[in-house]
C-alpha cells in the first residue's frame, strides 16, 4: 500500500540485468528503521533483459512503499540516476548502487543528521555481510583498507585523499540537484566528477560514518580486475578534467607495480637473488593478508587476499600508467578502459 502523502525521502537506484541482486537491496530498504511512509525508491532500469521489470511489478502492487520503476535505453548508471532525479519527489536524494544492502538504520542515521541542516552532500561506508562469499569479503577488505587503494578514497583525517562521496552510499540535498544538474557522461567515475562539482559549488559534504551499507562486489577475479583497471584508466580521466581529482596518492600503485617488474627483471639480468627478491614482496603481502583474515573474522579470507590485493594493485596501476602516457603524453582523448557494460 503506497501512502497519500509525499515522500520526503527519494531512493535512487540504477539497475542493469541484476534481479538476483536487487532483492537483497529491496528487502534492506523495507526493513528500515524509519516510517516507511516518508520514503520512495526509485528503480531506474538501464534496459535490463532479465526478470526486473516483472519482479518490480510484483512489488509495486504489494509494498508498503513507493516504488517508482521507470526505463530507458542502456546507456549507463549515470544516465540512469537522472533519470530517477528527474522523477523524484523529495527533498533528499539517497544514491544507492543495486548490488548494495541498506543497514536497518541507515535511513534513519542520515534524516537526523538531515533534520538538524548538517550537511548539504554526504557519504558513507560500504563493507561485507558475514553471509558475502570469500572472495566479495577480500575484494571488500582490499577496497576498504588503508593499506591498499582504499587509503585514496578519503574520508577523514587517516585517509590520504580528498573524500568524494561515491554512488554507492551518498545523497544530496534537491537543491544542490538545482544548482548544479546531474552526473555527466564519463563511462567510469561520473560520481567522482558529480562530487566534485558539489565540492566546488561550496556545499558542506559530510562522511557519515555510522550510515553504513554492505557491497556485494565482483563474483570473480576477472570481474574484478578489469573493474580496479578501468577505475585505474578513470582516475586519469578525472585528472584531465579537473587536477584537483588527481593527487600524488593516485600514482602510487602504477609506482608500485612498476617498480615490482623492474626490480624482477633487474634480478635475472644481474643474476641478484630472486629467492631474496620473493621473500621481500611476499612477507609484507603475507603480513597484509593475514591482518585482513583477522579484520574479517574469517581465516578463509587469507590465501584469497594474497591474489585479491596484487590484482588490485597491479590492475589499477596499468590502468592508470597507460591512461596517463596516452592522455597526458600523447593528449588522446577519453579512454574507456574495458568496454563491456557499466555493471560487469
Amino acid at each position: 500500500m503506497m501512502s497519500d502523502k509525499a515522500p520526503i525521502i527519494s531512493i535512487i537506484t540504477p539497475t542493469y540485468n541484476r534481479a538476483d541482486e536487487l532483492k537483497h537491496l529491496y528487502r534492506s530498504i523495507r526493513q528500515q528503521s524509519i516510517d516507511l511512509e516518508k520514503l520512495e525508491f526509485i528503480i531506474s532500469d538501464d534496459g535490463s533483459t532479465d526478470s526486473t521489470k516483472s519482479m518490480v511489478d510484483k512489488w509495486v502492487e504489494m509494498s508498503e512503499i513507493s516504488i517508482k520503476f521507470i526505463t530507458q535505453k542502456n546507456q549507463g548508471p549515470g544516465a540512469a540516476r537522472n533519470h530517477g532525479m528527474m522523477v523524484a519527489e523529495g527533498d533528499l536524494f539517497l544514491f544507492i548502487d543495486s548490488d548494495c544492502e541498506a543497514h536497518p538504520d541507515w535511513i534513519n542515521i542520515i534524516y537526523e543528521e538531515y533534520q538538524q541542516n548538517k550537511f548539504d552532500a554526504f557519504g558513507g561506508p560500504d563493507g561485507a555481510k558475514d553471509d558475502f562469499s570469500v572472495l566479495q569479503k577480500s575484494i571488500d577488505f582490499a577496497m576498504t583498507s588503508f593499506f591498499t587503494t582504499g587509503g585514496m578514497r578519503g574520508h577523514s583525517e587517516d585517509m590520504l585523499a580528498k573524500f568524494f562521496p561515491r554512488t554507492h552510499n551518498m545523497g544530496i540535498k534537491r537543491s544542490i540537484y538545482d544548482q548544479i544538474g546531474g552526473f555527466g557522461g564519463l563511462r567510469h567515475g561520473q560520481d567522482i566528477e558529480f562530487s566534485n562539482r558539489i565540492r566546488k559549488s561550496g556545499a558542506r559534504i559530510k562522511f557519515l560514518i555510522n550510515a553504513i551499507v554492505y557491497h556485494r562486489r565482483r563474483t570473480s577475479l576477472k570481474q574484478f580486475f578489469k573493474q580496479v583497471f578501468n577505475w585505474g584508466v578513470a582516475r586519469v580521466n578525472l585528472g584531465k578534467i579537473d587536477k584537483e581529482m588527481l593527487e600524488v596518492v593516485h600514482f602510487i600503485p602504477s609506482i608500485a607495480t612498476i617498480t615490482a617488474f623492474l626490480s624482477f627483471g633487474l634480478c635475472i639480468v644481474l643474476k641478484f637473488s630472486l629467492y631474496k627478491y620473493l621473500l621481500g614482496a611476499i612477507i609484507p603481502l603475507v603480513i597484509l593478508s593475514l591482518y585482513g583474515s583477522i579484520t574479517k573474522k574469517d581465516i578463509r579470507v587469507f590465501p584469497y587476499l594474497i591474489i585479491v590485493i596484487p590484482a588490485q594493485i597491479i590492475g589499477y596501476g596499468v590502468g592508470f600508467f597507460q591512461a596517463y602516457v596516452r592522455r597526458f603524453l600523447f593528449n588522446q582523448e577519453e579512454l574507456v578502459g574495458f568496454k563491456k557494460n557499466y555493471y560487469k
